[in-house]
């Protein structure tokens, strides 16, 4: 400390109408004067002592300056001024390298357990759906009652015969010493006596159900298709639905080659015949529900285990870094919020003034929170990628969920640290300038929309395909903004209702031209006006809060060496940072 002299080139201008505070009268005022913070050359919060002399408060107020430009200073810039290591930007550096390769290792393992999923899933509807052909989904339906009792008895005959005709390793489900049944199961309402001829009908709309086993290890002649020994009778006047429901089980063999262990699946395969709406058209489904479970006894030759050994310890690697990151961000946020309050108080009992509240967030490293939350979402990803790999847990879709998110932000992160240089800066203040008029302008423009999406609904829904629910209006409408799929949005409307055909034109084109040539353009000048803001005080200069007025009066450079605390290392010639 030294004395009453100034120890840095740190000024004291007088506040006038430019909101810079006061040299001497503040100062001299006799309850600042006695309430004077005395600082040493560390990071604690100041305390408040009753007597300082002037030419103590004139020092207190340079340490603060420099404790705050020290604070809002790069990685660079603080090892100039403390020869501290960028141990933060380091670990980013490393953990993007590391998140990403985990990401990529665990999506191509992802990959052969959907591809296995989609694969069976098409396998059964060519199994056990009579006449199916791929792309069928939408279309496949019967019309005749014997076509009907086709398909069942199809499809049960397949199972029957499951071993004899798969090429993929299928297997009945066991239970116990016994296999798993199909179950044949039919809704239909408990009463019902419909005469459309004469206009009447007697029913009874409540729904019961009759169901029955066919056990897979007993012989059962349930003749040719033309043949119905199944004992099913459906009375197509009151059936609703026909269900034919069993399980299968199979391996993945295809990970041994990609040196993993293969999975056991179950699925529970769930054959409907839909005639809830009484058309004439029964639709068919075939819907496959998969759980993956851990195989009970195996064992692979070679060195699979070994190489599971290793991805786990990788993944060990990843949680450790992300730790390390982790606690040296949530230190930096808290080292902040204990830097604001104690400039909040400083500013408080020297210049009576409070700190604005934009002032005060400028302490908040959003970037330090996103980085945090980026680490628990890898750290609990990973973790399941571990349980996963030990075919513990199965859970691959919550796993791709943690584990996707938080790579995306790490990513993000790095716009951080080229935001440090003023050309890739532009991008950065542009968003965090244009956000709040942004969503001041989508609330506005939504209300609009939501008015179109309902009455698209319920006005064109009965006539065009892409109306018929409140989804599917409301991503039509967004295709139409983007400029996709226009012509046909047009012409597959109906034209049975001159009157609602007519309709349609005027709200498509209303639509069309309100958002594309209004509001779009509008959303569109309003970021480019921020851009060109930017630009601007980037030339110019940016409007200086107080906080920032404050930090300017400072003007040791981070080499001057007036930064640094006792036991601060030296600054290395050997560290990528230059001046």
């Amino acid at each position: 400390m030294e004395g009453t002299k100034r120890g840095s080139e740190c000024e004291m201008h007088q506040f006038g109408t430019n909101g810079a505070p006061p040299r001497t009268t503040a100062m001299a005022s006799p309850e600042v004067a006695g309430s004077g913070c005395s600082s040493h050359q560390d990071d604690s919060p100041c305390t408040i002592h009753q007597s300082s002399s002037p030419s103590e408060l004139l020092l207190l107020e340079d340490q603060m300056r420099r404790k705050l430009k020290f604070f809002f200073m790069n990685p660079c810039e603080k090892f100039w001024a403390r020869g501290r290591k960028p141990w933060k930007l380091a670990i980013q550096i490393l953990k993007i390298a590391m998140v990403t390769v985990q990401l990529v290792l665990f999506g191509l393992s992802n990959q052969m357990v959907v591809a296995f999923k989609e694969e069976n899933t098409i396998a059964f509807k060519h199994l056990f759906l009579k006449g199916y052909m791929d792309r069928m989904e939408d279309t496949y339906a019967v019309y005749t009652q014997s076509d009907v009792y086709d398909q069942v008895i199809f499809a049960v005959n397949q199972y029957l015969q499951l071993r004899n005709i798969s090429v993929g390793n299928h297997a009945y489900e066991n239970k116990g010493t016994k296999q798993s049944a199909m179950a044949i199961c039919q809704h239909f309402y408990k009463r019902g006596t419909i005469c459309p001829g004469n206009d009447t009908f007697d029913i009874d709309p409540e729904i019961e159900t009759e169901c029955f086993l066919i056990e897979p290890d007993e012989p059962l002649d349930i003749g040719t298709p033309g043949e119905n020994r199944l004992n099913l009778t459906l009375d197509f006047h009151r059936l609703l639905t026909v269900e034919l429901q069993f399980k299968l089980k199979a391996i993945n063999l295809q990970t041994v080659r990609h040196q993993e262990l293969p999975d056991c699946y179950d699925f529970t395969l769930t054959i409907t015949f839909d005639n809830k709406a009484h058309s004439g058209r029964i639709k068919i489904s075939l819907d496959n529900d998969i759980s993956i479970r851990e195989c009970k006894d195996w064992h692979v030759s070679g060195s699979i285990q070994k190489n599971t050994h290793y991805m786990m310890i990788f993944d060990a690697f990843v949680i450790l870094t992300c730790l390390s990151s982790l606690v040296l961000c949530a230190r930096s946020v808290i080292r902040g919020l204990q830097l604001q309050q104690e400039f909040v108080s400083f500013f408080l009992l020297h210049y009576k003034k409070e700190v604005s509240a934009s002032d005060q967030m400028e302490f908040i490293n959003g970037w330090y929170i996103m980085i945090i939350i980026s680490d628990i979402l890898t750290i609990v990803g990973s973790i399941l990628k571990m349980e996963i790999q030990a075919k513990s847990l199965t859970s691959y879709d919550v796993c791709s969920i943690f584990l996707g998110t938080s790579t995306m932000l790490v990513w993000l992160g790095v716009i951080r640290y080229l935001g440090f240089f003023a050309k890739y800066n532009l991008l950065i203040l542009t968003l965090q300038a244009a956000l709040p008029n942004v969503i001041r302008f989508c609330c506005c423009a939504a209300m609009i929309y939501l008015g179109y999406c309902f009455c698209g609904w319920i006005v064109l829904g009965p006539y065009h395909d892409k109306f018929r629910s409140l989804n599917r209006v409301s991503e039509c409408l967004f295709s139409l903004i983007n400029g996709d799929d226009m012509f046909s949005t047009f012409a597959k409307m109906q034209q049975k209702s001159y009157l609602v055909w007519l309709f349609s034109r005027i709200y498509l084109y209303s639509f069309i031209s309100l958002f594309i040539y209004m509001i779009l353009s509008l959303f569109i000048a309003l970021i480019t006006d921020t851009y060109e803001t930017i630009k601007h005080y980037q030339q110019n200069g940016f409007p200086e809060t107080e906080l920032r007025k404050f930090i300017a009066d400072c003007k040791d450079l981070p080499s001057s060496g007036k930064y640094r605390l006792e036991g601060d290392p030296p600054a290395s010639l050997f560290c990528c940072c230059h001046k």
